[in-house]
């Protein structure tokens, strides 16, 4: 690990050698410069002996370019290899949060649950979060009883829709009566109709295409653009538009992932539901699982943010206890039987210390903890992408 690589905006990985190896080379072509000199003034005066002595400088000055050689191409193989990991990996570093559907039962009614509801997505939009797991606390007795979880899910997976999608994608349900007094999060994806991007979501239509085959798509814009795959009626997808506006074209489908991947935008979050704690990080959608696990409590560790040091990540989770903490998240839950919960993270932290209040609310905490973890995040994300 003796060399150090430099990422440029495009992604381009550029080799950056040691300053003891540019020395090294520096230093050896003077030498070769000087020994050039003194041989062509000794070249008149030598007998036809000197050209035994030529060929042994010649092997020496070979036989020590050689080494230097070898390290450079060595640096080289090893930089290309990590290149070709890191397309390999084909994403960029995530931050999950998890949080308890349990937060919702104290609300004392449907609109300020809706209320709470929109804190949550506000915040995860503002600080970039890439996955919202909601989690349940249920007891075997509980298991048909309805809980908070199911109605935060479906309010977060309606905020992070574009507007002009959700008629489509959103039935009537009693759960969306007030959704309509929420501040909408704004996120990058939600695009007004005279605003162009390369990327848009959309929804695909019943009606064909009349001149192509394909796929019609509402993608909330004055006309409906053609897709070149045949896809079921009301399925969201993520269409490559590119910088030409001839809506005529016939466009590409693009995994949603995409816009985040290539061009780096902030493209909404993902919502899923667990059934408990431990299904949060069983059931988790990215290869490898979560490599670093957060507990946040009022009982956890206090360290500072500027000390706080995350290691590099390819998939961060930031977990946040209902009413009792997720003391009672592990206590509940039969996979942790016996365990303390700081066995189920990697580090357990108290983001708000010498607090004033009692307590600090769910949906208060997770303003508090992402602006804490901020910095220690944008510190380990430059590790990777360095």
């Amino acid at each position: 690990m003796g060399k150090k690589s430099k990422r440029s905006h495009d992604g381009d990985t550029e080799l950056e050698l040691e300053p003891e190896l540019t020395e090294r080379i520096d230093g050896d072509l003077k030498k070769k410069k000087k020994k050039k000199r003194s041989h062509d003034d000794q070249e008149q005066k030598v007998s036809p002996d000197g050209d035994a002595k030529k060929e042994k400088k010649k092997k020496k000055k070979k036989s020590k370019e050689e080494p230097e050689q070898a390290i450079i191409q060595e640096e080289e193989e090893e930089e290309k290899t990590n290149v070709e990991e890191k397309k390999k990996e084909g994403e960029r570093p995530t931050v999950t949060i998890a949080i308890a559907g349990s937060i919702i039962n104290n609300t004392q009614s449907l609109e300020l649950a809706t209320r709470l509801a929109g804190q949550i997505a506000r915040a995860s939009t503002i600080f970039r979060i890439d996955e919202i797991v909601v989690f349940d606390n249920k007891s075997s007795s509980e298991i048909n009883e309805e809980t908070g979880a199911p109605f935060l899910v479906r309010i977060l997976k309606y905020l992070e829709t574009p507007q002009y999608l959700r008629k489509t994608l959103f039935p009537k349900h009693n759960d969306l009566r007030f959704v309509g007094m929420l501040p909408p999060v704004d996120a990058p994806h939600h695009l007004r109709k005279h605003e162009w991007e390369h990327y848009r979501e959309g929804v695909t239509l019943r009606e064909k295409p009349t001149n192509s085959e394909g796929t019609l798509v509402d993608v909330g814009l004055d006309k409906s653009v053609v897709v070149d795959q045949v896809l079921s009626p009301g399925v969201r997808v993520t269409v490559a538009m590119g910088a030409n506006r001839d809506l005529d074209l016939v466009r590409q489908i693009v995994p949603p992932s995409k816009p985040r991947e290539e061009a780096g935008m902030y493209w909404g979050y993902k919502v899923r539901y667990a059934s408990h704690l431990s299904s949060v990080f069983k059931e988790c959608p990215f290869e490898g699982g979560y490599d670093y696990l957060i507990g946040t409590s009022e009982h956890g560790l206090k360290i500072s943010s500027s000390e706080l040091k995350i290691p590099t990540f390819r998939h961060l989770l930031i977990a946040f206890g209902g009413l009792a903490g997720l003391e009672e998240s592990v206590e509940e839950d039969n996979q942790y039987k016996g365990k303390d919960v700081r066995e189920a993270f990697n580090i357990y932290l108290n983001t708000c210390p010498h607090q004033g209040s009692r307590t600090i609310r769910t949906e208060e905490a997770m303003f508090i903890s992402l602006q804490y973890f901020q910095e220690p995040i944008s510190r380990a994300m430059r590790g990777v992408e360095a």
